[in-house]
């Protein structure tokens, strides 16, 4: 029997009436120590969070804010909330993706914290969306984001909320693409920080997390050596880059497939061996996409795939491997370990998917390290301050994160980490502003 599991990612599915006031939706109460214990451990290694909610304690920048908020409900995102918390915000958290619950940190947050959080791991199709809606209940004069769905659902289903919504913020590459896509469009009715785009974000959340994180998730749900394994990475952008450094780090033969000249060049440049997928799919071992695209793993490619291939998602979405087309293939599906299914295949081949085609690294793993999700939401709540700071004052449409916050939050680790830098001298300033002087 091949399981229905997948559905429309839509708010609810349809039409979604009012939901009776409620102040939470967690798995367990009773998981809340350990969650204060989870948490506590997380703070360690998010030292500029951890400045920034001290200051944010002091001077209440986001008081009067009803603030709704989509995102992974882990370690990490509990000390943003906190810091949001602390910042004067009334927050309500949902879950931006059914497999990315810690029930222990969101059992926290409403015992210890008093806040509103709607999060169940593995909840099912039609709880991930009334969770949405419950979170869209609160009447958010502001937003925050991991994949859009927040902001679509309120698009879609509560237009009558734009109009009292100041501004919203993003955190991945595929929220980023859908919201660049509505404000493309026309529709897009409020002001975004795409906190993806963050120099401190990506170069450091996508690179290093997403390597180190999905290398995790894989080992976690499998056991399996790396090391001479084919690898194929689907997607050459700064997590893609990260997740090809860690394999090969871990001994294994990467093999890139991209569709953009540019990054296949660099990836050739970096020493990767890099071709079509059609052609990766016959000698692959591991299939890992992180391209925020729709099926990247395409019929064609698993019919060309050798018995025994594994595949996973580190994209937002869990539609980069096509699973409709996987369950045509199959006569059986069945759980081999935890996060790991086995599809018979009518040819007799067996192919392998982990953690339903979800975020592998968050699925079967912790997601990324504290230390990274630092900068990362450090980015999140210094956005969140200055949208209300310029409230009225920006365009209904996606902007980057102001290149000072940027490097603010540069400064606060590089502080943390005991590194001191150079900084320029008066002449070196005045020179690198003019242009009288040349060859001496």
């Amino acid at each position: 029997m091949i399981p229905a599991r997948r559905a429309d990612r839509r708010l609810g599915g349809n039409t979604v009436a009012t939901i009776p006031a409620q102040r939470y939706d967690i798995k367990d109460i009773a998981l809340a120590a350990e969650g204060r214990r989870l948490i506590e451990w997380a703070a360690q290694e998010m030292p500029v969070l951890g400045q920034i909610r001290e200051r944010f304690a002091r001077e209440r920048p986001l008081a009067g804010q009803r603030l709704s908020a989509c995102l992974h409900v882990t370690t990490e995102t509990a000390n943003l909330a906190l810091t949001l918390q602390a910042g004067g915000a009334q927050l309500v958290l949902c879950a931006s993706n059914p497999l990315s619950t810690t029930d222990a940190v969101a059992a926290a947050l409403v015992q210890e914290h008093g806040m509103s959080v709607f999060a169940i791991k593995g909840e099912d199709s039609e709880t991930y969306y009334r969770h949405i809606a419950a979170a869209l209940e609160h009447r958010p004069t502001m937003t925050m984001d991991d994949g859009a769905d927040l902001v679509a659902g309120l698009h879609k289903e509560r237009t009558d909320l734009a109009a009292g919504v100041i501004g919203g913020t993003e955190e991945t590459t595929t929220g980023v693409i859908r919201l660049q896509a509505m404000a493309a469009h026309g529709v897009l009715r409020f002001p975004i920080i795409a906190v993806n785009e963050a120099q401190t974000k990506h170069f450091f959340d996508n690179r290093y997390g997403t390597g180190q994180s999905t290398i995790d998730g894989i080992i976690r749900a499998t056991n399996i050596l790396l090391a001479g394994k084919v690898f194929v990475v689907c997607g050459y952008g700064w997590c893609g880059r990260g997740l090809a450094m860690r394999a090969r780090g871990m001994g294994a033969q990467v093999v890139v497939t991209e569709v953009d000249p540019v990054k296949a060049l660099e990836a050739v440049m970096d020493g990767y061996r890099v071709m079509p997928l059609s052609e990766a799919a016959k000698i692959g071992d591991i299939f890992v996409t992180v391209t925020g695209d729709i099926n990247v793993i395409d019929r064609a490619h698993l019919e060309g795939m050798r018995s025994g291939a594994i595949m996973a998602n580190s994209g937002h979405f869990n539609d980069e491997i096509n699973l409709a087309a996987l369950d045509g293939l199959a006569k059986s599906v069945r759980t081999i370990r935890r996060s790991l299914e086995e599809y018979a295949l009518h040819d007799g081949r067996k192919l392998f998917v982990l953690a339903e085609g979800r975020l592998v690294n968050l699925a079967a793993a912790d997601g990324h390290p504290a230390a990274v999700m630092d900068m990362s939401f450090a980015n999140q709540a210094l956005s969140a301050e200055y949208l209300v700071a310029h409230a009225g004052e920006l365009e209904r449409r996606v902007y980057p994160v102001p290149i000072e916050l940027d490097r603010e939050i540069a400064r606060l680790k590089l502080a943390a980490m005991g590194i001191a830098i150079d900084s320029l001298t008066a002449e070196q300033e005045q020179y690198l502003s003019g242009w009288e002087s040349g060859t001496r």
